[in-house]
């Protein structure tokens, strides 16, 4: 399977999701912390939904 994110957009997005998490569960600020997973989760999984609409593709090099 081909992903849509490469290397360092997952790593951007694992640290950016990871902080906000953080910070939404110190604030307490839960919908933070919410929004935090969107870009946990594309960087666990390597695909971002919105990346096909624009025509973007940082990973799979063919």
């Amino acid at each position: 399977m081909c992903f849509n994110l490469g290397k360092l957009d997952r790593t951007l997005r694992a640290i950016a999701g990871i902080a906000l998490i953080g910070y939404g569960l110190i604030a307490p600020n839960y919908i933070i912390a919410a929004v935090g997973a969107v870009p946990l989760l594309t960087a666990v999984f390597g695909f971002c939904p919105l990346y096909p609409l624009i025509k973007l593709d940082t990973g799979c090099k063919k």
